[in-house]
C-alpha cells in the first residue's frame, strides 16, 4: 500500500491474554483492528514518542523514519529468568527490568488493589472479571514485589519503608479500591434473557455484577462499549441492552450482548451509596445522589453515569403500528428488529447488531402468493463480509415504513422494482415457471441462490425475451403501489424521538 503497511493476524497483548487482529501502520498513525469487530486502538502520530521493534520489522523502520520522523530502537528483552531486579514507572505502566533489560511489564489501570503485607513485601491485585481472556485459559490475578530496606530507588526512612513507597506510588496511578467495594445501587430480581436468568444486579463504581441462583458474572465498565434503551411495542416490557468487548462467557458460549427486561411502568426509587465528595468530583454532573423514576431509565442513567457508556435509543422510524420495530423471525427465533439511526438490531434470541455501515446491500423478497404466506415478506441483509441475515415473516403492511426508512438512510436496495436490475427481475422469474425449472435442476437449492441463478439468465436472453418479463414487472409495481396506498402514514410519537443521547 502506498499510504504505509497493513498486516493481519497481529495480536494485541493485555492482561487477560491476546485478541487477533490487523494493524495497520500509514501516515496518520498507528491503527489496531479486532478480528470480527469490537475496539478498534489509534494512536495518533502526534502522540508517538517513540517505537520499538524486536522482530520482523525491518521493513517498516524506513516508513517511520520519513513518515514519522522517528527512528525505531531494537528492544532487549531479558530471557535470563531471574526475578530480581528494578522497577520502572511510566505514564501508567510499570516494567520490570533485569540488567536493563525488560522481562515484562502491566499496566497499572489494571491494578484493582494494593497490599502492605509485612514491611517488605507488596501484593498487587489485578481487576477480574468474566469478559477477561474469554479465550484465554489463564489470566493475570497478582504479583508480589520484595523490596528490601536496602533499596535505593524507593527511598524511605523509619517510618515509612521502601516497600511503603512503593505502594504509595503505585496508588497514585492505579485504579485502587475497585475490588471489594459496597454497590452503589442494587436492582433486584431483574429478568436477563441472554444469558437467560433472573438476577439481581449490583452496580459498582468500576464494575457491575450479575448474582442469579446459578451463575455470577462480574464485567469491569471499560468493557461495556455501548448501551441500549428499547422499549417494546405494544407491551409492558422495555429491553435495555448492554453491549461488552470482549464478551462474557458461560462454558463455551459467548455473550457479547446483555439482554435486559424491565416492566415499562414500573417506578422506583434508588438512593446511591456515594460519598458526597465523590459525587462532587468524579461525578458532578454524572449522577444524582438519588432517582426516582421508570426502573428502565433510572438504571440506565445511573449505568451511563458510572461506565460514560453512550446510550441509543429509537430514531425516526415507526412502525404501522407506531411502534419501535418490527416483528419478525431469525433463524428459528420469533423476535422484533429495531431499525436504528446507525444500525439495526434483533432481540431478544439471538441479539443481532447490524451496523449500516457494514451491509453491502439489503433485499425485500415476497413470499409467493397465496395462503396467509402472501400477507408476510422477508428481509435480506448482506455484509460486506458476505454474510447474510434473513428476517423472515415480516407483515406486508411494515413494507411500506422500513422501505422509506432504509431507502432515506442511503442503504443500498438490491430490487427496488427497476426492471433493468438483474436481482429484480429474477424476483419476477421465480413467480413463474422458471422457479419450478431451477429447482427440478437444482434439488435442495437456496432460495437466494435460486435468484441468482435467474439473474444469470436474464443477462443471456434478448430484447424480444425479455420483453414479457418487464411488462409483467411494471404491472406488478403497479399494483403493489395501489395496495399499499391505502396505508395511514404513522405519526412520531414524542417518546425518545429526537432525544436520543447518541446513536448506533
Amino acid at each position: 500500500m502506498t499510504d504505509g503497511h497493513l498486516f493481519n493476524n497481529i495480536s494485541l497483548g493485555g492482561r487477560g491474554g491476546t485478541n487477533p487482529g490487523q494493524l495497520k501502520v500509514f501516515s496518520g498513525g498507528i491503527l489496531w483492528k479486532k478480528q470480527g469487530g469490537g475496539k478498534a486502538v489509534e494512536v495518533d502520530k502526534a502522540d508517538i514518542m517513540g517505537v520499538t521493534w524486536m522482530k520482523d520489522v525491518t521493513n517498516l523502520t524506513n516508513f517511520f523514519q520519513n513518515a514519522c520522523g522517528i527512528t525505531p530502537e531494537e528492544k532487549q528483552l531479558s530471557v535470563s529468568g531471574r526475578n530480581w531486579g528494578e522497577v520502572d514507572l511510566n505514564g501508567n505502566m510499570l516494567t520490570f527490568l533485569v540488567g536493563s533489560k525488560q522481562a515484562f511489564e502491566v499496566s497499572l489501570a489494571d491494578v484493582s488493589q494494593t497490599q502492605l503485607q509485612g514491611k517488605n513485601d507488596v501484593i498487587l491485585e489485578f481487576h477480574v472479571d468474566d469478559t477477561t481472556g474469554a479465550n484465554e485459559k489463564d489470566s493475570l490475578m497478582e504479583i508480589s514485589f520484595h523490596i528490601p530496606n536496602s533499596n535505593t530507588q524507593f527511598v524511605g526512612d523509619e517510618n515509612r519503608p521502601p516497600a511503603q513507597v512503593f505502594r504509595d506510588k503505585i496508588m497514585s496511578m492505579a485504579d485502587v479500591g475497585a475490588g471489594g467495594e459496597e454497590a452503589v445501587v442494587t436492582f433486584e430480581g431483574i429478568a436477563i434473557l441472554t444469558p437467560r436468568g433472573r438476577y439481581n444486579v449490583e452496580l459498582h463504581l468500576s464494575f457491575l455484577r450479575l448474582q442469579g441462583q446459578a451463575n455470577d458474572f462480574k464485567i469491569q465498565y471499560s468493557s461495556v462499549v455501548r448501551l441500549f434503551l428499547l422499549p417494546k411495542s405494544n407491551q409492558p416490557h422495555t429491553f435495555v441492552v448492554v453491549t461488552l468487548d470482549p464478551p462474557i462467557r458461560k462454558g463455551q458460549t459467548l455473550y457479547p450482548h446483555i439482554v435486559l427486561q424491565f416492566e415499562t411502568d414500573f417506578v422506583v426509587h434508588s438512593d446511591l451509596t456515594m460519598s458526597e465528595d465523590l459525587l462532587n468530583t468524579k461525578y458532578k454532573e454524572k449522577l444524582e445522589p438519588s432517582y426516582k423514576g421508570l426502573i428502565h431509565e433510572v438504571f440506565t442513567t445511573i449505568l451511563r453515569g458510572l461506565s460514560g457508556a453512550k446510550v441509543t435509543k429509537p430514531g425516526k422510524f415507526r412502525s404501522c403500528q407506531d411502534g419501535y420495530a418490527v416483528k419478525s423471525s431469525l433463524k428459528a427465533e420469533d423476535g422484533v428488529l429495531y431499525p436504528l439511526e446507525k444500525s439495526f438490531f434483533f432481540l431478544p434470541k439471538p441479539p443481532t447488531l447490524i451496523l449500516h455501515e457494514e451491509i453491502e446491500y439489503l433485499e425485500f423478497e415476497r413470499h409467493a402468493a397465496g395462503g396467509s404466506n402472501m400477507h408476510y415478506f422477508d428481509l435480506l441483509i448482506r455484509l460486506k463480509t458476505e454474510q447474510e441475515h434473513l428476517f423472515r415473516n415480516i407483515q406486508r403492511n411494515e413494507y411500506h415504513n422500513l422501505f422509506d426508512f432504509i431507502s432515506g438512510k442511503g442503504l443500498k436496495i438490491m430490487n427496488l422494482g427497476d426492471v433493468q436490475t438483474a436481482d429484480g427481475v429474477a424476483r419476477v422469474l421465480q413467480d413463474e415457471d422458471d422457479d419450478a425449472n431451477v429447482k427440478k435442476t437444482n434439488p435442495g437449492i437456496a432460495f437466494t441462490e435460486g435468484r441468482r441463478v435467474l439473474g444469470d439468465k436474464w443477462k443471456k436472453m434478448t430484447v424480444e425475451e425479455k420483453e414479457p418479463y418487464e411488462a409483467k414487472a411494471q404491472q406488478d409495481k403497479k399494483r403493489y403501489k395501489d395496495e399499499i396506498s391505502g396505508y395511514k402514514n404513522p405519526q412520531p410519537m414524542n417518546i425518545d424521538s429526537g432525544n436520543e443521547s447518541d446513536s448506533a
